[in-house]
């Protein structure tokens, strides 16, 4: 054992190191953004031709 080896390490609990989500994560992250009123015109715009 080195003297590293036994040196104290104080940590710091309230840094947070990784968040729970990352942007790219989200649907803003995958360049889509939500309105308010549903899926209803996302639905209609994708709607395959022959329906």
């Amino acid at each position: 054992m080195g003297p590293d080896d036994e040196r104290p390490v104080e940590l710091d609990d309230d840094l947070e190191i990784l968040p729970d989500q990352t942007s790219d994560d989200t649907d803003t992250g995958w360049g889509e953004w939500r309105s308010g009123g549903g899926d209803d015109d996302r639905l209609l715009e994708d709607r395959p031709p022959h329906w």
